[in-house]
């Protein structure tokens, strides 16, 4: 249920985007409302990962849910487009410490073997958001405003935890403590330095853009390369590779899929509905290709299904580029998603499930949080690059091609990093076990 209200709100929000942009005035602030609610999560992340393996999964979990209700309250009552920001950021705190709780007790309870079918089962808790999701949002907000697309989950927040908080509490500790961890500090900087270098990037005085950018690097990246494992900016075999390319993978396809619903209801002039549409097709297959994966785990190496994946992600941003012109039909950009939702799940739950294998005993908070900071960085700088390049750009349409381009190239970048992916020894492929590569 928990994974249910987060998948709502992440649809709800890119579906009337456009029209809270409209209402409040803040085309330019557009990229900033996605990338926030990532750079919150960073922080989240990070105080998830590392409360988890010292107390167990239940603390941050509750935490998590106090902060995103307090940000949903936020943002749906914001009089502006900068407190509405302030409010994604809050979500994003607290949202940030949902999947890092999950893979922890996954990685905790679990054998190897029903892994893939428990990720299948996440993928399933976006379905009926993405059944009903976007035409709901999209409904509200015609009948009763766009704050109530905020305002409206916070039910789900308050029925979501007395079930789950009582179980996560018996789970308890781990066994296994280890002295090396995230510090907390670190997320802060790396989330200051990433904002930092968003604003940079979206600053119209040169002088100033050149400072932020360069104090962005200076304050983010030390930071960041200690909360990473060792390795993973050159693409390390193993874990390290892992991890960078989840983060290739995110930048890839929401660095795109922000910037769906934009092109079809303000370049191509159609409903909110009609984008709507787009985004259920992307929710359902992404769950269609996590099953998938779950049924060819046992005779595919996860590197061949990540290859699968960023290939179909490719086609679905080159038909979305394509569809920017006016004589293509809209109905092929909702194909076009349709199929990038495939590649996503095909691609992405194996990244989680390598992460899960290589795990050290007692640190899947650690490791899953290094996923995650991969995860959300490659989404906030992928979307905040693209709204950097509308913001820029002479007209929208040339700034949603710019993004589409940055997208693609990160989906490149990914497919260039599988080959140094770990190897599960226990799959056969073409008659020979494999050798599990030196992780």
């Amino acid at each position: 249920m928990t994974i249910t209200f987060v998948a709502s709100e992440a649809l709800a929000v890119v579906t009337v985007m456009p029209i809270v942009a409209r209402d409040l005035g803040g085309l330019r602030l557009y990229g900033w409302v996605f990338s926030a609610f990532m750079l919150g999560s960073l922080v989240g992340i990070v105080a998830a990962g590392r409360d988890a393996d010292r107390t167990g999964p239940a603390r941050p979990y509750i935490a998590g849910l106090v902060l995103f209700g307090t940000g949903l309250v936020v943002s749906g009552l914001a009089p502006s487009m900068p407190v509405l920001v302030l409010g994604r950021a809050l979500q994003g705190v607290g949202a940030g410490a949902i999947p890092a709780v999950a893979y922890v007790v996954i990685g905790r309870t679990l054998p190897e073997n029903l892994r893939p079918r428990m990720m299948a089962v996440l993928s399933t808790a976006w379905v009926v958001p993405g059944l009903v999701g976007p035409a709901l949002s999209a409904a509200v907000e015609e009948h009763f405003g766009w704050r109530w697309v905020f305002l409206g989950l916070l039910p789900l927040v308050m029925v979501s935890g007395p079930i789950a908080i009582p179980a996560l509490l018996r789970l308890g500790r781990p066994e296994a403590t280890h002295e090396e961890e995230h510090r907390l500090a670190d997320g802060t900087r790396t989330a200051v330095g990433t904002a930092l270098l968003l604003g940079g990037l979206t600053s119209d005085h040169p002088a100033l853009a050149v400072a932020l950018v360069v104090a962005g690097a200076f304050v983010g990246f030390p930071a960041l390369r200690r909360l990473l494992p060792p390795g993973t900016l050159s693409a390390r075999t193993g874990l390290p590779a892992t991890i960078l390319s989840r983060g290739l993978l995110t930048f890839a396809f929401f660095g795109a899929d922000a910037f769906v619903t934009l092109t079809i209801s303000t370049v191509r002039h159609e409903s909110t509905t009609m984008a709507g549409v787009a985004v259920t097709g992307a929710t359902l297959s992404w769950t269609i290709g996590s099953w998938m994966q779950h049924h060819l785990s046992d005779s595919w190496q996860g590197r061949r299904l990540v290859r699968a994946g960023l290939v179909l992600i490719l086609a679905g941003i080159a038909g979305m580029a394509a569809s920017l012109r006016s004589d293509v039909p809209v109905a092929e950009a909702i194909a076009a998603w349709t199929v990038a939702g495939l590649g996503m799940g095909l691609a992405y739950a194996p990244l989680s499930l390598m992460m899960l294998r290589v795990a050290p005993p007692g640190r899947e908070g650690w490791a899953s949080a290094s996923l995650n900071l991969s995860d959300v960085l490659g989404v906030a700088i992928g979307v905040g690059l693209g709204g950097a390049a509308v913001a820029a750009a002479s007209s929208v349409s040339t700034g949603v091609a710019v993004a589409y381009a940055l997208a693609g190239a990160s989906a490149i970048g990914a497919l260039a990093v599988t080959r140094r992916l770990p190897v599960d020894a226990s799959i056969v492929e073409g008659g020979k076990h494999l050798v599990r590569e030196p992780l």
